[in-house]
């Protein structure tokens, strides 16, 4: 599985990341995400991994933060195509584009309602740390969980 680069406005990125969203808010009791909602004026990097027959089945983007940061955004994968290894390509064709992009670490929130994701960035060398950026004293983030994983270059 090889992620493809595609623009954030891409019709597949926008429907994964809406399911992504009503699963989200499906966990949390309908609250939404806290910080602030990715856009084409700020995602840098927006990656699709599609099946052989062109279906789409996972995606999730990159949002720089400044400093050689960027933030992990919209990750998912769709229910049917779970425990493929999509969620993997993702992630590394993300860390890919990051190193390339010339950002060394790599941060993301996520929350405790979604212990498949805590599981991908803990295998994935991502350590927990305090809240970042937008997130810190937002109360909407009250619950959230962030991960941080320096890059090797």
């Amino acid at each position: 599985m090889t992620p493809e680069a595609v623009a954030w406005d891409d019709a597949d990125v926008q429907r994964l990341t809406t399911d992504q969203q009503a699963e989200v808010r499906a966990r949390y009791d309908g609250k939404n995400e806290p910080g602030t909602p990715p856009s084409a004026s700020d995602v840098s990097v927006v990656l699709l991994v599609r099946d052989e027959d062109g279906t789409a089945l996972g995606c999730g983007a990159l949002r720089a933060l400044g400093d050689g940061v960027a933030e992990v955004k919209r990750m998912y994968v769709v229910p049917s195509a779970r425990g493929r290894g999509v969620s993997k390509a993702v992630l590394r064709g993300l860390e890919d584009a990051a190193r390339r992009n010339g950002w060394t670490t790599l941060r993301l929130e996520t929350g405790p309602r979604q212990p498949e994701a805590i599981g991908l960035y803990t295998r994935a060398g991502y350590r927990p740390i305090e809240a970042f950026g937008a997130y810190r004293g937002d109360p909407a983030a009250t619950d959230s969980l962030f991960f941080e994983r320096v890059l090797d270059q």
